[in-house]
């Protein structure tokens, strides 16, 4: 049960805010560099983190059907012929990185997004991998994976991408309850998922993430109790309790339901806390912010030793400066500017055709971007963050708006640092806002970010 005192904290903080997966934030974004600067902000940044190598995501749009919840960018289709097209034009634009890092790139991790990445064949799977990491080298201990939906994946795909070096998967669950599927439009059973399971691991994949979502359209307790229920004997190392983002104004087949189908924030944040309480019985451990992880999984590991990472994948256990996006829509990041790509299809193709890298926007950050950026990350990663120097200008503002959560019992302050309340790892998201100088500086924010309960 939510305490009143807790109640009354959500009822305040429920607000739109960044889930921070960057900084400055995509919204905010501005002097979008010319393709000259970015080309020099990726050479840098390869050449000043040669050893830690590269992540590479790459972004699948493709999906059979739509999943109404669904926010990432996507295209719609059951015709798989534009498979071939869309990974040959994937390795014309990694070649063009390839040409700009000047030798072989140490690839430390790659991450297959979308979309639905299964959508592909497993032959074409292996030709896109292959082709990559012919032209790279490739660490003892690289992170590969990849994200897949129970009903369009096969074990023939797993199987290859296995054999290619991927170890782990991410599962989407969502909700069991047959009423959410059926207003999400994700009909999924747990035979189907745990199919995806058991054959991963006979395979040998060693680590499975599974993701629930929370605030989904005509989601109760009992919901959330039973597809917790399910997951947990499926046992996987990492589960995802991420937060529904409600935004039909970027994501309009969320208009298939009302906001009267949601639950409203304090039954919300019930329904995280039952969640939430739930996986620590089950064996997880909290880690950042959304994220449970069983003792044995590398994200618990790094949380434990204080290296977790943060980047546009969400948390990760690599701490690489130089993030490669590939594919329609993907964010590319060199610490000190992002990229990305041109959103749809057809003018990610034509740019990367014409042999151009498909930017379409990005920023360059300044040095407080990137000072802002350094304790937002801490923030997130280990829930406090510390200054030697003398206090910042930008930090001093920072403070005076932290009063408030102060005396809220979110954060603890002094002069030269900022530590996190256990309470105050329910608003985490709310606590970063206050270091961003770009939010407070702006006078939109209402439509722009889903809330953070």
């Amino acid at each position: 049960m939510i305490s009143s005192d807790i109640r009354s904290l959500i009822q305040k903080y429920d607000i739109p805010c960044p889930r921070y997966t960057s900084y400055p934030t995509v919204p905010y974004w501005k002097d979008t560099p010319s393709n000259i600067d970015w080309e020099d902000s990726v050479r840098q940044a390869f050449d000043r983190s040669y050893s830690k190598g590269i992540s590479l995501y790459i972004h699948l749009p493709y999906c059979e059907k739509l999943c109404t919840y669904c926010g990432c960018n996507k295209r719609i289709t059951a015709n798989h012929a534009v498979e071939k097209p869309y990974i040959d034009t994937l390795l014309k634009e990694w070649q063009l990185y390839h040409t700009l890092f000047g030798r072989q790139p140490i690839v430390s991790e790659i991450h297959l997004g979308g979309g639905t990445p299964t959508f592909f064949s497993a032959s074409h799977l292996q030709y896109l991998i292959e082709n990559i990491l012919s032209t790279s080298y490739i660490p003892s201990h690289p992170e590969f994976s990849l994200e897949v939906h129970p009903n369009y994946t096969k074990k023939e795909q797993l199987q290859t991408l296995y054999h290619l070096g991927f170890c782990r998967l991410s599962v989407g669950v969502q909700d069991f309850d047959e009423k959410v599927q059926y207003i999400i439009n994700r009909p999924q059973t747990f035979e189907q998922t745990k199919r995806v399971f058991e054959d991963a691991r006979q395979i040998g994949y060693t680590a499975i993430n599974a993701d629930i979502i929370y605030g989904l359209p005509l989601q109760t307790a009992d919901s959330i109790r039973m597809t917790i229920d399910r997951v947990q004997k499926l046992r996987p190392e990492r589960i995802a309790f991420y937060s529904y983002a409600h935004v039909p104004w970027k994501s309009p087949a969320q208009r298939r339901y009302t906001e009267a189908d949601l639950p409203q924030s304090d039954q919300k944040r019930a329904l995280y806390e039952l969640g939430r309480e739930l996986l620590l019985q089950a064996g997880y451990h909290e880690i950042g912010m959304d994220h449970f992880a069983l003792p044995v999984d590398e994200l618990y590991k790094a949380h434990q030793k204080g290296t977790l990472h943060r980047n546009f994948m969400g948390y990760t256990t690599q701490s690489t400066e130089l993030l490669v996006g590939l594919g329609a829509s993907s964010i590319s990041d060199t610490w000190t500017a992002f990229a990305q790509n041109s959103k749809e299809v057809e003018d990610y193709m034509h740019e990367v055709e014409q042999g151009r890298l498909p930017i379409s926007k990005g920023h360059m950050l300044t040095d407080e971007d990137l000072a802002v950026r350094k304790h937002i990350l801490n923030l997130m990663c280990k829930h406090n963050t510390s200054w030697i120097e003398e206090t910042p200008p930008y930090m001093k503002d920072a403070l005076i708006r932290l009063k408030v959560l102060e005396e809220d019992g979110l954060v603890e302050l002094n002069s030269h640092h900022i530590q996190v309340t256990q309470t105050g790892k329910l608003f985490i998201r709310n606590i970063a806002m206050h270091l961003d100088e770009h939010y407070w500086q702006s006078q939109s924010t209402q439509q722009v970010f889903s809330k953070s309960i």
